[in-house]
């Protein structure tokens, strides 16, 4: 197949049990007929779990951990994840 953007060969890549199709020039990302189904509910396997029902703690106050020092800040790193691990090109 074609990008319909640029026309060039699209890369068919499986990641996690479910083939995308991509363009290496354009980045475009392309579904087959439900693809877009199944991500969708390998995405929800990765969600975190409810909270068991019950009563909670009280809340003990702000802590910032990213503030080190005087006047260092780090960044925090994103934690990465299921479409991320799907979509990296």
């Amino acid at each position: 197949m074609k990008c319909p953007i640029d026309g060039t060969a699209l890369v068919i890549a499986e990641r996690s049990g479910v083939e995308i199709d991509y363009c290496p020039e354009c980045r475009g990302v392309w579904l087959d007929r439900g693809e877009l189904d199944k991500i969708i509910e390998r995405s929800t396997e990765y969600a975190a779990p409810p909270p068991p029902p019950g009563r909670s703690e009280p809340a003990r106050g702000y802590q910032d951990d990213r503030y080190h020092g005087e006047g260092e800040y780090r960044k925090k790193k994103k934690r990465g994840g299921f479409l991320e691990e799907l979509f990296d090109f």
